[in-house]
């Protein structure tokens, strides 16, 4: 393959660095996290969808989670468990490939913090307005602040993307085990100072959005427990808020300490395998905690794993 070929339309992906020894193993753990991943988020989804008790404003906005989770998780595992199987001078892509797969790995980013900010917004009508929920989060508010959410991932990752794609490229290889915006942009030759600006505004932004968010919305949550003295009210705050804060807790974390170590080359190899995990983390223990945490869902799971037993039995 000539070296004009290579510039313009075939890259070279580094992949996930493993011995050829371990290549197969690390295949097949990664096959069962993938598996595990999409049975779990998939059955949630029918789950909530199918069964007319969980068609509440909190359930169906969580639906958004796990339709995000199996975005994340497969724009990047079946490939990279498909180069585990390949030589590191055999893991070729297209740019257009590349790039499809860095727009949805950065909306997949996105919409982890707005879903999850619309979900703390359903926390904070249910407890500090009771009486006014019902008329508030109707079916026509769920699907807003649905389409909000979304919009507001695809719209800043469309312009990142997009300030990425008009810049021509004079290397070949992503040094990244996956592609996204800096590894494409470090294909150019060009200045890519405005790129780079972009991003920080861009990384700011969903960042503060997502933090100052869900910390204000929590703090009036709490100043309307302490006010209250209602123990009703108490448990139910700690019941569905603790499963919401352990979810965020668990994206925020993976989320910022992948960007945190971009600014550390020296372990740019933890920061690539902390790329790869907060693909897997979040998308693994999101239907774990959201599942076994929320009441309604986890009767659910248990009578369905009754019937089960009893249809072996």
């Amino acid at each position: 393959m000539d070296n004009f070929s290579f510039s313009h339309s075939i890259l070279l992906v580094e992949g996930l660095k493993v011995t050829p020894q371990s290549s197969y193993p690390v295949f097949i753990l990664l096959l069962l996290v993938y598996i595990f991943i999409m049975v779990a988020n998939i059955g949630l989804i029918i789950m909530i969808s199918t069964e007319k008790n969980l068609h509440h404003p909190m359930h169906l906005l969580f639906c958004n989670l796990p339709l995000n989770d199996i975005l994340g998780t497969t724009v990047v595992l079946p490939r990279l468990m498909q180069n585990i199987l390949k030589e590191a001078s055999e893991r070729y892509i297209t740019y257009a490939e590349c790039v499809l797969q860095a727009y949805f790995v950065h909306v997949f980013a996105v919409a982890c913090h707005y879903v999850l900010m619309i979900m703390a917004f359903d926390r904070y009508v249910a407890i500090c307005n009771p009486l006014r929920y019902s008329a508030i989060m109707t079916n026509k508010m769920v699907v807003k602040l649905s389409v909000l959410a979304w919009g507001l991932a695809i719209l800043l990752v469309t312009i990142l993307l997009g300030l990425t794609v008009r810049l021509s490229h004079c290397r070949y290889k992503i040094e990244n085990p996956f592609c996204d915006n800096a590894s494409l942009f470090k294909l150019s030759c060009e200045d890519v100072s405005v790129n780079n600006v972009f991003g920080l505004i861009y990384t700011v932004i969903v960042f503060t959005l997502s933090l100052g968010s869900v910390f204000i919305t929590y703090i009036k949550i709490a100043t309307v427990c302490i006010t209250s003295k209602n123990k009703a009210l108490n448990s139910k705050a700690i019941k569905t808020c603790s499963t919401h804060i352990a979810v965020f807790l668990i994206m925020f974390v993976s989320c910022g300490t992948f960007i945190f170590l971009h600014r550390f080359p020296e372990y740019s190899d933890s920061r690539k395998l902390a790329s790869i995990m907060f693909h897997i983390v979040p998308p693994g223990l999101n239907p774990l905690v959201y599942g076994l945490q929320t009441k309604e869902i986890r009767h659910k799971i248990a009578k369905f794993l009754c019937k089960r037993t009893k249809l072996n039995l």
